[in-house]
């Protein structure tokens, strides 16, 4: 790294943290990083040794790893424009070496199991564990050294402190009573415990790999090349050469390179990585692609739309990045103990030492009982408690398609009461379709229908398009029109076949004076639902005789009503807040069971109507996608925003659902559920794991051995609960 590092901008930096070991650890570079002047704040995660450093004015980089060193540790700076650089695993020479040296050690304790008596001489014993003490454990002097200078306390300290007492005790008695015969000598209890240590960091380090799973396969899906088409030409160059603009050839099971719009061929998409749509995808000309889908049997060409941090797949890493570094609120309990623990425990070491001479006289069992205090007490477990379910949760999360922005939002939907849907676009699929055709007497439904669509055949207003489109489903020969006029807030008229036809509102209807009897109850019945009514006219022998009704409506999202189904099934109230008439409103609340509908609603009134569910002391999750669901989402405890909507809606929510289905509100919150339920056994494990083994420590019924492997049993344990997390399956998967 250079010696003078950039000057970091006003706006959150990432900063790679080496050495830390526990939450005492977490709590010392916090509190460095805050005293920085120019800085608001700080947040570090002992799962992904990073912290977010939060700037109120533009400062040097060196200043904040100046802070982290002095606080004694090592820091680097994270480029945002590069992926974060995963947790490498620990060489695993220094466990086996360690291993190597402490089982002869401990090899009379072993033997003795079979009735053998043996031991190594006193000089022996020594040999072996001092490359153990001093070498293999010079990192925790070393980092305990730092923690002493900075005036605080860490994990380091404690392993260091205890196995300095047990190898100076039996340093003590082999060189004053050795000459007596062979004392009791506790080599092997520092040198085991240091390579215990030493093994539940590696095991845990492993461990803590796999939560980062889902970023590492997110980060695969980023080609190094893309093949772009130039003056004609296909040329391989990298990603970052690519241009907004550009045409991108994506071969048959070439991995998308790039944000983009299909300009000509037609395939099959898996998106499965990105949106946890588990079945490929058509698409066509003019259809959206995102970098990272797989293509399937047909050669596309891309037009490029976004490129490097824009893309959608670079918005997700960042998005899931955020989200596995962000500290959960509960987390600030476990801040507030680390802070006084290791002072606390120092100073129930002395105290076991201090009664245990007082209680016996004997300095040998009191300071080996002190040792075991020091090395059962080490915070590890309650660090890794948090970070390690919320990395999980996350990661298996952004599997299934539900990106969660912040630790704060998984926390909080975990206790969701009741979920307010807007309704176009996020209940219903946001454009119209034909619902029905209702012809007059002496008219066929395929006549009413072929002659709607001659009509329109040129328009691309939303109606047109669904009378359009339900004609080429049903494989109908579309009439010519000629002269087609546009008559403002009436409709359209034009020649088919030789006839005038007028299509348009009840308001032309009745400026025309067409009788429309047979039909009128139909359609009052119709515009009292929410459904958009047209009238078909045609012009005979000087008269306009009517032809039948077109009835438009809103189709329900297929996922909707097992979405809501779900909700209840999890005791959730559901609610409707929507800006369409009350006659819409109900019929879609109804058919898909929603227990309270709010209709006429302005985007501003949203967000009241979610303040006054929350002043009832219900938390409130609002599912929106447009530009009016901003005020809302923000006003939630919880914001679900569904992708593909405003940008808005995206950067106001917590969660967003990487795909249309409306199912993933659901799985949302179960996952949320899930992971505070392994935050909360974490916290329980670490916190009773500490209150009873430090007691059973003090009162010499665990020996300093003992206590190092619960020590590193309950640091690996807490992330392997963590871990469970994974095998977690979403109800809308259809693997599931």
């Amino acid at each position: 790294m250079s010696t003078v590092a950039p000057w970091s901008p006003t706006a959150d930096i990432q900063l790679q943290i080496e050495g830390m070991t526990c939450a005492s650890c977490v709590s010392r570079v916090e509190k460095a990083l805050c005293k920085v002047p120019g800085v608001s704040g700080a947040t570090v995660n002992l799962a992904t040794e990073q912290a977010t450093v939060h700037l109120q004015s533009a400062l040097p980089v060196a200043v904040l790893l100046a802070a982290v060193d002095k606080a004694g540790y090592a820091g680097s700076l994270v480029e945002a424009n590069t992926p974060a650089v995963p947790l490498q695993l620990p060489a695993w020479w220094p466990v086996a070496l360690g291993a190597a040296l402490s089982l002869p050690l401990m090899a009379p304790m072993l033997l003795q199991l079979w009735g053998i008596t043996w031991m190594l001489s006193g000089p022996w014993q020594w040999a072996l564990a001092t490359p153990v003490q001093f070498g293999l454990g010079w990192r925790f002097y070393k980092a305990g050294f730092k923690a002493l200078m900075a005036r605080a306390g860490n994990m380091d300290l404690l392993v260091a402190l205890g196995t300095s007492a047990a190898y100076g005790l039996s340093m003590y008695l082999l060189l004053q009573l050795g000459e007596h015969g062979m004392p009791h000598l506790y080599f092997e209890a520092s040198s085991t415990v240091i390579t215990l240590v030493l093994l539940g960091k590696w095991l845990e380090s492993r461990a803590k790999r796999q939560t980062t799973d889902a970023i590492r396969a997110l980060q695969a899906l980023r080609p190094a090349t893309a093949l772009v088409r130039r003056h004609g030409s296909d040329l391989e160059v990298r990603i970052e050469q690519v241009q907004v603009g550009d045409i991108v050839v994506v071969r048959p099971g070439d991995r998308v390179a790039v944000d983009g719009l299909i300009t000509e061929g037609a395939s099959h998409l898996d998106e499965s990585l990105i949106t946890g749509e588990s079945l490929p995808v058509a698409k066509d000309v003019g259809a959206v692609v995102t970098g990272g889908a797989i293509n399937g049997e047909g050669l596309l060409l891309v037009q490029t739309t976004a490129v490097g941090n824009e893309t959608t797949l670079a918005r997700i890493i960042r998005m899931v990045e955020s989200a596995q570094a962000a500290k959960a609120p509960i987390q600030r309990i476990v801040d507030q103990v680390s802070e006084v623990f290791v002072p606390v425990v120092l100073g129930l070491a002395l105290l076991t030492l201090l009664g245990w001479v007082a209680y016996s006289g004997d300095w040998e069992q009191a300071l080996i009982n002190a040792v075991s205090v020091l090395v059962i007490a080490c915070p590890c477990a309650l660090g890794l408690a948090t970070p390690t379910a919320i990395m999980a949760g996350t990661g298996v999360a952004a599997r299934h398609g539900i990106l969660i922005k912040d630790a704060e939002a998984l926390e909080v939907a975990h206790a969701v009461s009741v979920v307010a849907f807007d309704k176009t676009g996020t209940l219903t699929e946001g454009k119209p379709v034909l619902t029905q055709a209702l012809p007059a007497v002496g008219v066929s439904r395929l006549e009413l229908l072929r002659l709607a669509a001659a009509l329109q055949s040129n328009s691309s207003h939303p109606l047109a398009l669904a009378v359009l489109s339900q004609a080429r489903d049903e494989r109908l020969e579309i009439p010519a029109a000629q002269a087609v006029q546009a008559s403002p807030g009436r409709g359209l008229q034009a020649t088919v076949e030789g006839h005038t036809l007028y299509l348009g509102s009840s308001r032309w209807l009745n400026e025309l004076m067409v009788d429309a009897a047979g039909l009128h109850q139909a359609a009052t019945q119709r515009e009292a639902q929410g459904q958009t009514v047209s009238w078909l006219m045609r012009q005979e022998d000087g008269q306009v005789r009517l032809l039948g009704l077109l009835a438009f409506g809103d189709s329900v999202k297929p996922s909707a009503l097992q979405a809501v189904q779900q909700l209840h099934a999890l005791g959730i109230r559901t609610v409707m807040l929507t800006g369409d008439n009350a006659g819409s409103a109900q019929a879609v609340a109804q058919a898909l069971g929603i227990q309270e509908v709010h209709a006429q609603v302005l985007p501003g009134d949203k967000a009241a109507l979610v303040q006054a569910l929350r002043a009832e002391g219900a938390v409130v999750a609002f599912v929106g996608d447009g530009l009016n669901d901003g005020p809302a989402l923000a006003a939630a405890s919880c914001g679900f925003a569904m992708a593909g909507g405003a940008d808005v809606a995206t950067e106001t929510a917590g969660i967003t659902l990487m795909r249309g289905d409306l199912r993933l509100v659901a799985d949302a919150i179960d996952v949320s559920r899930r992971t505070y339920n392994k935050i909360r056994q974490n916290l329980a494990w670490a916190f009773v794991y500490n209150v009873l083994g430090i007691p059973l420590a003090a009162l010499g019924l665990l020996s300093p051995m003992v206590a190092g492997a619960a020590m590193a049993f309950s640091s690996v344990s807490v992330v392997g609960n963590a871990l469970l997390l994974r095998r977690w399956k979403a109800a809308s998967d259809p693997a599931a």
